[in-house]
């Protein structure tokens, strides 16, 4: 069966952040992630992380500006210095959080640029970020986002971001395939897993309902049939709940409940 983490920045957002460990652990998850987590002293968060017996399995490092537009400066060509100083402050967060992976977001590509410059400005910052986060054994990642809903992004198709992989050739550096994404610009989700799983290259799993990024229970992707591919496929990662619930978190849980009731007939 699948193992979930709840996502803090999008889940139990009727509690305050430092509230949200909790109130995910009395529901039964044993794993959160979140986005950016710079606005709070890493120590405090490690500190409701123990308190209520939860792993931290993935975060964001800095995007940049995000109030001017920024997401991500991993392909920005005139963000190289801002770039490392966002990779080192992560790790630093990964350190005190025992956090074992990080995404790495890759910007939104600027209309006088060509794209091939941009690529291999990625390509060298994946390569030096990938050396600094190796020697403490944590994994970076990069995901392809749908155009939609960031306009603009570098990354969009798995295809790309498994090519890039492939070539800065570090064995830490990772996708993040999060098929609400995937559903939205490419869609044929159970080929795509099939396709890349098996590759080793997958390092996290995000989930949402499609196309209003609602519980997986709602919208058009059938998630209980691709949670028995994952489980087929023997895929051993954390399956990240990023999604915004229609209401209070708590109550729309019924999916989790249903689906961990039937993997447990199944296995009994």
């Amino acid at each position: 069966m699948p193992r979930f983490a709840a996502n803090l920045s999008m889940m139990y957002t009727e509690h305050d952040f430092l509230d949200r460990f909790q109130a995910a652990a009395a529901d039964g998850y044993r794993a959160v992630e979140f986005m950016f987590p710079y606005q709070w002293p890493a120590i405090d968060i490690a500190a409701r992380l123990r308190a209520a017996g939860l792993q931290q399995v993935l975060f964001n490092a800095p995007p940049g500006d995000y109030a001017s537009g920024e997401r991500g400066m991993a392909s920005l060509i005139d963000r190289r210095e801002a770039f490392r100083d966002s990779i080192l402050r992560a790790l630093e967060y990964a350190e005190v959080l025992d956090c074992p992976r990080l995404h790495v977001m890759a910007g939104v590509a600027p209309a006088d640029t060509t794209w091939q410059s941009l690529r291999d400005v990625y390509l060298e910052n994946l390569s030096w970020a990938a050396a600094q986060a190796k020697p403490s054994g944590r994994e970076l990642l990069i995901e392809p986002i749908n155009t939609r809903d960031m306009p603009g992004y570098f990354l969009n198709h798995q295809a790309q971001a498994h090519a890039i992989v492939q070539e800065v050739g570090a064995p830490n550096l990772k996708v993040q395939m999060d098929l609400y994404h995937c559903q939205i610009v490419e869609g044929d989700l159970e080929t795509r897993v099939r396709t890349y799983l098996p590759t080793g290259h997958v390092g996290h799993v995000q989930v949402a309902g499609v196309p209003r990024r609602q519980e997986p229970d709602t919208g058009e992707v059938n998630y209980p049939y691709l949670f028995a591919v994952l489980d087929e496929l023997g895929y051993e990662g954390w399956v990240g709940c990023e999604y915004r619930p229609r209401g209070a978190t708590s109550a729309g849980l019924g999916w989790l409940r249903q689906w961990q009731a039937e993997a447990a007939s199944r296995a009994g």
